[in-house]
């Protein structure tokens, strides 16, 4: 065992978190991190390199406080030093005294840590060097931790108590091979609280975890690991938190708990069509259905929905591993489908409210169902209908979905042109917009039944207005030598004819134009309307057809 520093006496009245994580900082003391940004600057910009002391005097030129004397310590150490990834492979050729790390400007975790304790002992700071376990490159989910610690950080003494860190993950990463280095400030790992530490930190002596009550090893392997993009996103708990998970019935829950307007995506073996994720208010919720039985890879990435161009995309805040041991195949959904599945917040912001379903998925017997939302007021919606292998063509899978607008409400029919699982895809833009449409959200449609086979609604033309509504007939397709009755509610026409194989006009009653048109001798049947009664031409606004004999 590597002799660890004990703790001080004095050390044993004062305070300790409790574990687990009370939400409340993600730092042991209060930082205020706008303040520090002039002394931050300062740091970055020192650049004296022929000996320790004299860096350390110049860092401390616009330090007062011990805080400060640690964060300008900090800060020029993560921005100066880098892993180095060649050393790590040869420790033999590597030296990590502080000096010689200096000079090189580059080191591992053991001399980051020992270039720390130095300066702060030149500061007049106490500071220890810590070693032990640490979840951090190479880590394999669930994996034992056995034999010599792998990892170096430190501990310092602040207003009467102890707090950590770790200036080698705050400078950046290395990737798995360890044969690269990035570069990349990391906040989180400035006096981090104790609590979170422990998730990726475990000391040689339990006393520096600094909690109470202290973790096992065996307790630590078994957690849950969350990065620092879980925490620096907001997020809160993950459900469950133990890393390996096994499915029930073929099925297996995760879910995470967050701050609202928080954007979640998933990878299953590196794909996201093997589950169903919702979006709530206050995180995520995600059942997962694996096709193969064996061991998966489930990892969970997130971003803020709202986010500068630097943040704009998913981070990995997650990662567990799924054992399958039978697949329900039941559970297989279309290619088309995308996650988030359903509404939410999301579609909320854009203008979809109060959703009569807000589950992600509708089940119907007879291959019909109806959603309705309150709209806001400056939208226009698409939608179409998609299922694997059927082939419906773009037009027929627009078709099969009929858009009713009374006042701010939209009610959308679907009419499935068979069994199976299908995706109801919703878009929409601002009437004043130009552009296209925006993707916003989708629903999974399922239906058993193989009886169902509903036709297309009619085909519409531009010159159908949005709140115009079909009463009847509401099928696309006509029987053949019949009479069919017609029932329409438009406004601001002159006159509305059917023309069939004759023409037949539609008289005006209340508000609706109805009539009957016989269907024989004809393949397509189309509505037109007079807009003006002084004109003489009609434009077209629905089109039917007629099956054949």
């Amino acid at each position: 065992r590597k002799n660890t520093p004990s703790l001080p006496k004095t050390m044993t009245t004062h305070f300790f978190p409790a574990y687990p994580w009370d939400k409340s900082s993600l730092k042991s003391m209060p930082v205020d991190l706008q303040q520090l940004k002039k002394l931050d600057a300062y740091a970055l910009k020192v650049n004296v390199k022929n000996s320790v002391e004299e860096l350390v005097k110049a860092l401390l030129k616009q330090a007062r406080t011990d805080l400060e004397k640690v964060r300008a310590i900090w800060m020029w150490i993560c921005h100066h030093i880098e892993y180095d990834v060649v050393g790590y492979h040869n420790k033999s050729q590597l030296s990590s005294k502080p000096r010689d790390v200096l000079q090189m400007g580059k080191s591992i975790c053991e001399g980051y840590a020992e270039l720390f304790e130095h300066m702060c002992s030149l500061a007049g700071i106490q500071c220890k060097k810590l070693s032990g376990h640490a979840k951090g490159h190479g880590y394999k989910t669930g994996q034992t931790f056995t034999g010599d610690s792998d990892h170096a950080w430190n501990a310092v003494y602040l207003e009467g108590r102890w707090h950590l860190l770790d200036s080698t993950w705050g400078s950046g990463s290395v990737d798995d091979s360890v044969t690269k280095f990035t570069h990349r400030y990391n906040e989180f790992y400035f006096l981090t609280h104790p609590a979170l530490f422990i998730n990726n930190h475990f000391p040689d002596n339990s006393n520096w975890q600094l909690l109470k009550p202290t973790l096992t090893l065996k307790e630590f392997e078994n957690n849950m690991l969350h990065n620092s993009n879980f925490y620096m996103l907001g997020l809160l708990a993950t459900h469950p938190d133990t890393p390996i998970i096994q499915t029930v019935n073929g099925k297996a829950s995760v879910s995470v708990d967050c701050r609202p307007g928080t954007l979640f995506m998933f990878k299953l073996k590196g794909t996201d069509e093997q589950g169903l994720m919702t979006l709530k208010k206050h995180g995520m919720e995600l059942d997962i259905y694996p096709q193969k039985t064996g061991s998966h890879k489930l990892e969970i990435f997130a971003k803020p929905s709202k986010a500068e161009a630097s943040d704009d995309v998913y981070k990995c805040v997650a990662e567990y591993l799924v054992e399958c041991e039978s697949v329900d195949e039941a559970m297989r959904f279309p290619k088309d489908l995308h996650q988030p599945v359903g509404p939410s917040w999301f579609s909320e912001r854009h203008g979809f409210l109060r959703p009569s379903h807000g589950q992600p998925v509708l089940h119907t017997n007879d291959g019909r169902c109806s959603l309705t939302f309150t709209l806001r007021r400056d939208i226009s919606v698409l939608t179409s209908l998609h299922a694997d292998g059927c082939g419906l063509a773009e037009d027929m899978g627009r078709r099969h979905v009929l858009q009713i607008h009374r006042k701010n409400q939209i009610e959308l029919k679907v009419h499935l042109p068979h069994a199976g699982s299908f995706v109801l895809k919703i878009y929409s833009k601002k009437k004043s917009d130009p552009g296209n449409y925006d993707y916003i959200f989708n629903y999974l449609i399922r239906c058993m039944n193989t009886e169902v086979k509903w036709p297309a609604f009619p085909q519409s033309y531009s010159k159908w207005l949005q709140d115009y509504e079909i009463l009847e007939p509401l099928s696309g397709l006509l029987p053949a030598n019949r009479n069919v009755h017609f029932k329409l509610k438009m406004h601001g026409i002159a006159k509305v004819l059917v023309q069939a194989e004759n023409t037949h006009p539609l008289t005006q009653k209340k508000g609706y134009w109805e009539g009957t048109c016989n269907t024989s001798g004809c393949r397509e049947v189309f509505v037109m309307v007079h807009e003006n009664a002084n004109h003489s031409f009609y434009s077209h606004v629905l089109k039917y057809e007629v099956e054949t004999q």
